[in-house]
């Protein structure tokens, strides 16, 4: 992979709106010498004559021209995030003279940095491989806590690790079969097959943990898609409102007020939600409510949870058993709203048709909401999804690998049971070994690995 040794320099804090503070780092050979040449200390020492890891007070100058009073943090190779000299100028957040200074690196010396760039160098001096600078991404884009402790488990080498284990056992198995096939006299491949299967067996299993763990990734990165369904004015845009904490749809006493989607991405409890507010689900002569129920349904079928509103002070009737087929397989709450009134509707009136948690509450008086936003929390974080030491895959390109290295492993398992030559053995053994290879880049392609840091903001 080709490899740049230029100094590089970016603003690693946000460069949209002024700041208290603002760092512009540079990363490469030269960069304590452009440091330099822009920096003078108030003790008047040079930064190439300090020891790494210290940071000192001074101003960024462009000859004469004082820019700004600053700290300079100073991180001599190999133990920085790249790999490389690195100096983090800490100076005022403001967006000119950040700007300023980083266009005095530049003209000292440096070249601005690509998205992404510092990670990948990161990654091309073995600093990180390349599913932690994908960890570092999510990390960065983490939308509530759970995504964030799987991105620093990741971010870890909890991953890492067990790829790394895994590719060890392949690799070495291939090679005793080389070796075997290459000199029969002295190496001998009787029984070999069974020790092979236990090795396959153990990666098999690990490698279908992992991507039974991808549902519950894509949750944890983009959010659980929940759906409010339930019949005409049983108050499912009012509990809109409520878990949003604002008026974000309209509520009125006439049935059928909502007939389009409404979306709205709120936190729970550190679980996102995207939540999506449908229309009143009812036969209906209406040709535009009829469409706007026809939409109720399709969000539905492709939803991780459906929270079921139901005004518990009217009766059931065929509207509801029609709601409860669409999502007897479905993660569900059921809600009985309105419990400020008089009762019509309890638990018992569901718990032969619909295995769910059933939750009284009041969109009015905000009585029994607190119970929602637990039970939804306990669904997910103890139920569906659990997040401890556990690793989660949030990543699409590294489910795919798993499974084509799931793949290849299985068909190795099939030449076993059918007797075949050992030498059909290692040829789908190395297309494991390569599809795991490409999670922590060790056989990734440069264009791959271009791509995915493209994605990283500048200055990281």
């Amino acid at each position: 992979m080709n490899y740049s040794e230029d100094t590089i320099a970016a603003i690693s804090t946000g460069n949209v709106t002024n700041s208290g503070i603002g760092i512009i780092r540079m990363s490469g050979d030269e960069a304590i010498i452009i440091a330099d040449k822009i920096f003078h200390s108030k003790s008047g020492k040079k930064l190439s004559d300090v020891p790494s890891h210290t940071i000192h007070y001074g101003n960024i100058v462009d000859g004469n021209e004082v820019l700004d009073e600053v700290l300079v943090m100073l991180m001599k190779n190999p133990h920085t995030y790249t790999r490389e000299d690195v100096v983090e100028i800490n100076c005022h957040g403001g967006m000119v003279v950040m700007n300023r200074i980083l266009e005095t690196c530049f003209k000292y010396g440096a070249r601005p940095a690509e998205p992404g760039e510092f990670t990948k160098r990161a990654f091309l001096n073995g600093r990180i491989d390349l599913s932690q600078a994908e960890a570092v991404i999510d990390l960065i884009n983490s939308k509530n806590e759970l995504a964030m402790k799987s991105s620093i488990n990741q971010l870890g080498g909890f991953l890492s690790g067990k790829i790394k284990s895994y590719r060890e056992t392949i690799l070495n198995d291939v090679a005793y079969i080389e070796a075997a096939l290459d000199d029969p006299e002295h190496i001998s491949l009787d029984d070999f097959s069974k020790k092979l299967l236990l090795d396959i067996q153990v990666i098999n299993s690990g490698l279908e943990n992992l991507i039974k763990t991808s549902d519950n990734g894509r949750i944890l990165k983009e959010g659980i898609n929940t759906v409010i369904l339930g019949k005409p004015n049983a108050g499912k845009s009012s509990l809109l409102n409520v878990l949003a904490r604002y008026e974000r749809a309209i509520v009125t006493d006439i049935p059928g007020t909502t007939r389009d989607i409404i979306e709205e991405q709120i936190n729970i409890n550190g679980i996102l939600l995207n939540l999506i507010d449908t229309a009143g689900i009812r036969n209906t002569s209406d040709k535009v409510e009829a469409i706007g129920v026809d939409k109720a349904r399709e969000c539905a079928s492709g939803a991780d949870l459906i929270i079921y509103v139901v005004d518990s002070s009217v009766l059931l009737d065929e509207n509801d058993k029609d709601i409860m087929d669409i999502i007897k397989d479905k993660n569900v709450i059921i809600i009985l709203n309105k419990s400020d009134l008089v009762p019509v509707v309890d638990e018992n009136s569901f718990k032969k048709i619909i295995d769910a948690p059933v939750i009284s509450i009041s969109t009015k008086t905000m009585d029994g909401v607190d119970d929602l936003e637990e039970t939804i929390k306990e669904l997910f974080v103890k139920g569906k999804i659990q997040i401890n030491d556990e690793l989660i895959i949030t990543n699409l390109r590294q489910k795919n690998s798993l499974k084509d290295a799931l793949k290849s492993l299985k068909l190795v398992v099939n030449s076993i049971e059918n007797s075949m030559p050992e030498d059909f053995y290692t040829i789908d053994l190395m297309n494991a070994y390569e599809e795991l290879g490409k999670i922590t880049g060790e056989s990734v392609e440069e264009d791959l690995a271009n791509e995915i840091f493209s994605k990283f903001c500048m200055g990281k």
